[in-house]
């Protein structure tokens, strides 16, 4: 990936956090929540999965 790509990504977050600290931990914890459900349906498919066989 390009550094310079990096570096936007890296400030925009930054100031992203520094301007709407709140509105950055909503997202967050959004993304948090969304990513532990897509874990937990991934491995529940997989142990179902393993079942079947």
């Amino acid at each position: 990936m390009n550094k310079g790509v990096i570096v936007v990504v890296v400030l925009f977050f930054g100031f992203w956090l520094f301007t709407d600290a709140a509105g950055f931990a909503s997202a967050a914890e959004a993304a948090t929540g969304w990513v532990w459900n897509l874990g937990q349906q991934f491995f529940s498919s997989v142990i179902d999965f393993i079942n079947a066989l």
